[in-house]
């Protein structure tokens, strides 16, 4: 089902449970790719802010990150030592040392002469006239001497009777000066609009010369857990059991980039749906069980009272088919605002398998800004005389340990979990599949091979919570060795909780 082919939902009697209705259940690909294009159709109406730099984490850069100042803004030290004019040895200068973040002048550093030392320290600013930066393993002072030095003609100053500087290995005339604009210039393009604002962009920020930042804020989500039966505290009693998609939930949608609101318990209570949904100024609206036909199954009846268009109706997945996702109507921001409903079922492997196959894509799409030009930096720069850069290697990961998420081409941004694909991977035993669904199966990567885990019914968590991922099986099975896709997920604490799998459960 596209955009093109949604459909107003149809009301139920009183606002609950809604009439009868032709099972319109999607492909998982397609599930997929419809929430997508529901994401990017909603991101046109947001609106970028500016805020403080420790306001803007999370967010989204909604112009080009332009260089405020050169980089570094003045000659500095790279290392503690001693700034040298001339060829050594050097009669040592005994004004004090010069320090990072104290000026350096005719009033408080004079120009060292030729034949000078003066102590520096990291990150200070390099006096005039300066050769070099020796580091201070790097040199030894000696007592004054008396005699004639054999390099250069006798002296007729004052250095006579200074402590003596030499060197212990060649000096470079600018070895360890950090140049002035050796990592940009004042208006270069550091990061172009589009990155995702991560702390070492605040640190770059900072360095420029920025205070704020003008971004996209992180999309809202607002948790809405229904069902009388759960508990918040305690053990499970008389029929009650715990709520385990109160606690999970909102970790992992900020996993996914949102700012989540909130979460709140409805029950089962129908009016009080609605108005949750309705009130909520969320971008996107997170219910957890009532999306079957069931009598205290709400979801679809408050979908049409509420006049929301259904994009997707169930997915044809296991577990988790009746999922659903809908645009609602204009929220208390206003009619420009866009704002949908992802629509979990109960059990909490089959809610996380509606997290990531409907809320994960259309979290990242809402996040993105419009088309423009590649995210990776323009072109490489000159290094600078301070380091050599290293040849770049591929690491090998370590059996029995999840490798990290690949880049996605074009991005320059890693993928936030369970967002993409993050590769295929071969899958060492038989994985059953159902007939007609594809199948969302956890494992745990060994030896460079997808492992299915047991405890994977719809209400399990404990094969979920040792897993790295969800490999995506296909319908009919995958055979010993088959590539799967496998969906990111947080890293399991120990690996030596994850059991093989022993047969399939599919509702």
């Amino acid at each position: 089902m596209s955009l093109r082919e949604s459909a107003p939902v149809t009301p139920g009697p009183g606002g609950g449970a809604s009439a009868p209705r032709p099972h319109r259940a999607t492909a998982w690909p397609e599930a997929r790719a419809v929430a997508a294009r529901a994401g990017a159709h909603a991101r046109g109406a947001r609106k970028a802010s500016a805020v403080p730099l420790g306001s803007a984490l999370g967010g989204v850069l909604a112009e080009s990150l332009t260089a405020l100042t050169d980089l570094p803004p003045f000659d500095t030290s790279a290392m503690d030592g001693w700034a040298v004019a001339g060829p050594g040895p050097w009669a040592v200068r005994a004004e004090t040392a010069v320090l990072a973040g104290h000026a350096s002048g005719p009033e408080t550093a004079p120009e060292p002469a030729d034949g000078e030392a003066v102590r520096i320290a990291t990150g200070a600013r390099v006096p005039p006239g300066t050769t070099a930066v020796v580091r201070t393993e790097h040199a030894r002072t000696e007592a004054p001497r008396t005699e004639t030095s054999r390099t250069r003609a006798p002296r007729t100053d004052d250095r006579a009777g200074r402590p003596v500087l030499c060197a212990l290995r060649e000096v470079v005339p600018g070895q360890d000066i950090r140049p002035r604009g050796q990592e940009c210039r004042s208006g270069d393009e550091l990061l172009p609009a589009g990155t995702l604002v991560t702390p070492a962009v605040l640190g770059l920020a900072a360095a420029a010369g920025y205070d704020g930042l003008a971004v996209f804020p992180r999309p809202r989500v607002e948790i809405l857990v229904l069902g009388d039966e759960l508990l918040t505290a305690g053990l499970p009693r008389e029929g009650l059991i715990r709520d385990a998609l109160g606690p999970m939930l909102g970790p992992w949608l900020t996993s996914l980039g949102a700012d989540v609101l909130g979460t709140r318990r409805i029950g089962d209570d129908a009016e009080e749906l609605y108005g949750a949904v309705t009130g909520s100024t969320a971008d996107l609206v997170v219910t957890t069980g009532g999306t079957a036909a069931g009598p205290v199954d709400h979801v679809h009846g408050v979908l049409g009272r509420a006049g929301a268009t259904l994009l997707v109706d169930g997915v044809k997945v296991r577990p988790g088919h009746p999922m659903l996702l809908a645009r609602l109507g204009a929220g208390p921001d206003g009619p420009t605002s866009v704002r949908h409903l992802v629509g979990l079922p109960g059990n909490p492997l089959a809610a996380v398998s509606g997290l990531l196959t409907l809320a994960a894509p259309l979290l990242e799409a809402l996040a993105e800004t419009p088309p423009g030009p590649e995210r990776l930096p323009g072109p490489e720069t000159t290094p600078g005389p301070e380091t050599t850069p290293e040849p770049e290697t591929e690491a090998t990961p370590e059996p029995e340990t999840a490798p990290e998420p690949e880049t996605t081409p074009g991005s320059g941004l890693r993928p936030r979990s369970g967002t993409r694909t993050s590769a295929r991977v071969p899958v060492r035993d038989e994985v059953q599949g159902h007939p007609y669904d594809t199948r969302l199966v956890p494992v745990v990567r060994r030896g460079g091979r997808a492992v299915p885990l047991r405890y994977h019914g719809p209400a399990m968590l404990r094969g979920l919570a040792a897993a790295d991922g969800l490999a995506v099986v296909p319908p009919g099975g995958a055979a010993p060795g088959q590539e799967l896709d496998v969906l990111d997920l947080p890293r399991p604490l120990d690996e030596r909780a994850a059991t093989a799998a022993q047969g399939a459960c599919f509702t």
